[in-house]
């Protein structure tokens, strides 16, 4: 394989970080790699990568450090000697506090640093769609962009360090009710003999027709104004204590609708009783 990139190390091969270390080496890129379980490096070997002693080699070996491991503590570990000058590039899923604690501690031992969230499976790591995100200095990223590209779409979201975190909370709120959502329609049906499987193509188009509502909702949102152009709570309510009686007159499971009942009561009670389904945000932000 014909290296002509730049160098990169990858630290940590799990799923996702040996499907990171991959996509550099199938673009060019020399690759070291590093993991405490030396046998997840042996198909990466065999493939071009350089299989690093320790961490500290592999952070020598390249100006660019990607780390991709199990929490931030084990982030903090590998981390723990000189960086003189390496741009660490922490694809570790964690919270915005500690991305912040640990950009000071790498800028405190001569590195800079940038955090990201990968928003894909590691099966689509390399292609354009696998969307990693990412913060920090700004610098650093345009310094690396084309490099990190490698990877995937990538999104720059800012100068905070804790953005990508934040972000990547955001989205997996936001993919867990999708989920918890199908999964629940998905159980009322089955009490009718419906499979999850006919049940496609309705909550695909559903799902569809929410996603070409949120241009609008999120200006809502963001000016705290909330027509009911497509109905009001009040309106809302009464389907949702429909959905409640009928869950529990088949025997299925209704906390969900009854979380998102009570969520609305709320918004009805402080005056939203005629206001669109936006209001509700103004529950979510509260503490």
């Amino acid at each position: 394989m014909m290296h002509t990139g730049t160098p990169v190390t990858v630290l940590g091969l799990g799923l996702m970080g040996g499907a990171l270390a991959g996509a550099f080496l199938r673009a060019g890129h020399p690759t070291t790699v590093w993991n405490r379980t030396t046998a997840k490096a042996d198909d990466l070997v065999a493939r071009g990568a350089e299989l690093a002693a320790s961490p500290a080699a592999a952070i020598a070996s390249a100006p660019l450090v990607v780390v991709c491991m199990s929490d931030y503590d084990a982030v903090a570990d590998v981390l723990g000697g000189p960086l003189d000058g390496r741009v660490v590039v922490n694809l570790t899923s964690g919270t915005p506090s500690r991305a912040r604690a640990l950009a000071q501690e790498v800028a405190h031992r001569g590195g800079g640093y940038l955090d990201g969230g990968i928003m894909a499976v590691p099966e689509a790591v390399g292609t354009t769609d696998a969307v990693l995100v990412y913060s920090g200095p700004r610098p650093l990223y345009d310094a690396h962009e084309s490099t990190l590209g490698t990877l995937g779409t990538g999104l720059y979201l800012g100068d905070d360090a804790g953005l990508s975190a934040t972000h990547e909370m955001a989205t997996l709120v936001l993919i867990w009710g999708m989920l918890d959502g199908f999964l629940n329609g998905a159980a009322i049906l089955g009490t009718a003999g419906v499979s999850a499987t006919a049940y496609l193509p309705l909550a695909q188009t559903a799902i569809g027709t929410v996603a070409g509502w949120l241009p609008g909702y999120a200006r809502q949102a963001d000016n705290g104004v909330y027509p009911a152009d497509d109905g009001t709570i009040d309106t809302h309510l009464t389907a949702m204590a429909q959905v409640i009686q009928e869950s529990e007159s088949l025997g299925v499971n209704a906390e969900l609708p009854r979380l998102v009942k009570s969520l609305a009561e709320r918004a009805a009670a402080a005056g939203h009783g005629a206001s669109g389904y936006v209001a509700l945000v103004e529950r979510f932000r509260e503490p």
